[in-house]
């Protein structure tokens, strides 16, 4: 039996990238996954892929910095599939790339608007629901940044340092609610956002060749691991899929 069968997923940022590779690795191992973009269309295009694949998946458009479209995502998905039990944090944006000094103000509350409150708005819709029905999982995909400043992310940074310490929060306010959450920094990942920080050719992230990237794939793995009783002990932790005791569980040793 397939791990995570019977279980219903949220992914947030699920139009490609590792929200995609992820949604369809979580399908892959028997959930019922319901992906989330803005772009709804290309959200829906994954998720056809992945029912193409034998899954079972459905998409709906969502920005997550709206909490009243979170709520009608939730609604959907409890409506269509029953309760759900696991949510995966993974909508997020880079931009803007530029110093404090120059940057736009309202770009850079946009950035802090989806990458903070838009992972704090699902977990608030879905939060009062798992532990009403006894538990749940939530990954927020966090970032090195998170714990190390980077010049001309000062928007990104601030936002994931938060995303962090909400991580921090819900275990500290749920010790004994059977919910199970974790900050999971995928590092430098091969994605549509390290094109865009390789052609700003801002800080040291930018000059990493492509060819050093992480594969999506890897990332996806990891998420599909933390959504198994395997990594229990891991609650309520910030780490990275960097971290060598990490990757020896995911039998990914140094590749």
């Amino acid at each position: 039996m397939a791990s995570l069968s019977g279980k219903v997923i949220v992914v947030t940022g699920a139009s490609k990238g590792i929200g995609a590779a992820a949604a369809a690795a979580l399908a892959r191992e028997g959930a019922t996954v319901m992906l989330t973009a803005r772009d709804g269309r290309l959200a829906g295009d994954v998720a056809a892929s992945i029912v193409r694949d034998g899954g079972k998946a459905s998409a709906r458009a969502c920005d997550v910095s709206d909490y009243s479209q979170v709520e009608g995502l939730i609604a959907e998905t409890e409506g269509r599939f029953g309760k759900v039990d696991m949510l995966i944090n993974n909508a997020g944006v880079i931009e803007p790339i530029a110093s404090v000094a120059d940057s736009d103000p309202a770009v850079w509350a946009r950035n802090i608007e989806i990458n903070l409150t838009g992972a704090y708005h699902p977990i608030r819709a879905v939060l009062p629901r798992m532990i009403a029905a006894g538990g749940g999982t939530i990954v927020n995909v966090s970032s090195g940044a998170a714990m190390r400043p980077l010049e001309g992310w000062s928007a990104y940074c601030s936002g994931k340092a938060g995303l962090a310490m909400l991580t921090r929060a819900v275990a500290l306010e749920n010790p004994d609610n059977g919910i199970r959450v974790f900050g999971f920094q995928p590092g430098t990942t091969d994605t549509d956002m390290q094109v865009t920080i390789r052609a700003s050719g801002i800080n040291r992230v930018s000059q990493i060749p492509r060819g050093n990237l992480t594969p999506v794939a890897h990332p996806a793995i990891a998420i599909v691991y933390l959504c198994t009783a395997a990594a229990d002990d891991l609650n309520g932790q910030e780490f990275s899929l960097g971290d060598e005791a990490f990757r020896s569980r995911l039998n990914l040793g140094n590749h």
